[in-house]
């Protein structure tokens, strides 16, 4: 698999990454079983074979025991350490209900030290070589955030930084007190979540109030070598598999020419959604949240699928439902 420089930041990462949400048995406080061991030790695996090397956590995953899984498919095999880039995400709080605390997020420097001593122990490992904010914190102090990353960075802990679901203005405001740049934006991008396409199509177009993407925000990461990762680029299988019995008409027309392109170019279905992010100019780093090993090999089949221009206008415009501007 081609490995992307992270924008020339000297962090050579697998074009695609595998996201670990699905991994520890779910959303529950249930005990992981030996079961979800096997599993994530064959996603894994799967990964690697397949040349994908990079994985995505955050400490939130299954409260914490998708790290937590992932660090026992490390201890039975310690040597997969090396093969690695281990990326994992903070700043999401779950509700404290006996203190009527709502959910919330938190990026004082003090949790941030704590969260990243959690993610280490459950992942068993020394240090992070991507930690990003998971959501931006209304009261977040780019300070106190520029105090928390210089002592990890400092004590080893982590590598490289970077955010999650994040405009321009928050990035540029969080650089501006850091020392070191920013490597990473991980955003929700997809052939069902176009947004980030809609801003630049709409300038000047009546039709821009209705979306909620940061305008320049695709750009800024661009000028700046700051990756973008996407997660949700399989936008829940709508392409790929998943019952459009409910889905709109332009879903259910888009899975068809998704359908018919694989067929062409005999590939995966999953291949042409993921080649389809991935012909951008920005060079979009897609996350896979699939923990099936099939699947898995079939969205490395990604990096074999070129698309015509005419042929990603064609996914492009059948995603939006109606004809360009």
């Amino acid at each position: 698999m081609t490995v992307l420089p992270i924008h020339n930041h000297g962090l050579d990462a697998s074009r695609l990454i595998l996201g670990c949400m699905g991994l520890g048995g779910g959303w529950t406080t249930d005990p992981i079983e030996s079961a979800h061991v096997k599993q994530a030790q064959e996603a894994v695996e799967t990964a690697l074979d397949r040349g994908i090397h990079m994985f995505d956590h955050a400490d939130i995953y299954a409260f914490g025991k998708a790290e937590t899984v992932f660090g026992q498919v490390l201890q039975q095999n310690p040597a997969l350490r090396e093969r690695m880039i281990i990326q994992s995400k903070l700043g999401i709080r779950f509700p404290d209900e006996a203190k009527g605390v709502p959910a919330r997020y938190d990026f004082s420097k003090e949790y941030i030290l704590e969260s990243v001593d959690g993610i280490l122990s459950r992942l068993g490992i020394d240090y992070l070589d991507v930690l990003l904010l998971h959501r931006p914190d209304a009261l977040m102090d780019a300070r106190e955030v520029a105090e928390a990353f210089h002592q990890l960075k400092a004590s080893g802990k982590a590598r490289y930084f970077g955010v999650s679901n994040m405009s321009a203005g928050q990035i540029r405001l969080l650089q501006s007190q850091l020392s070191e740049k920013l490597v990473v934006n991980q955003l929700e991008l997809s052939l069902n979540k176009i947004g980030w396409l809609e801003t630049g199509i709409h300038v000047n177009q009546d039709a821009a109030r209705n979306n909620i993407f940061p305008e320049g925000t695709l750009e800024y990461c661009q000028m700046e070598n700051i990756q973008l990762q996407a997660w949700g680029s399989l936008a829940k299988g709508l392409y790929s598999g998943a019952s459009l019995e409910d889905a709109s008409d332009n879903v259910k027309s888009t899975a068809s020419l998704v359908k018919r392109l694989a067929e062409e170019k005999q590939t995966s279905r999953e291949a042409i959604v993921l080649a389809w992010l991935m012909k951008h100019p920005a060079a979009i780093q897609p996350v896979i949240g699939t923990t099936d090993p099939s699947r898995i090999q079939a969205c490395a089949e990604a990096e074999n699928v070129e698309l015509s221009r005419d042929e990603w206008y064609s996914l492009y415009v059948s995603s939006r439902g109606v004809s360009l501007p």
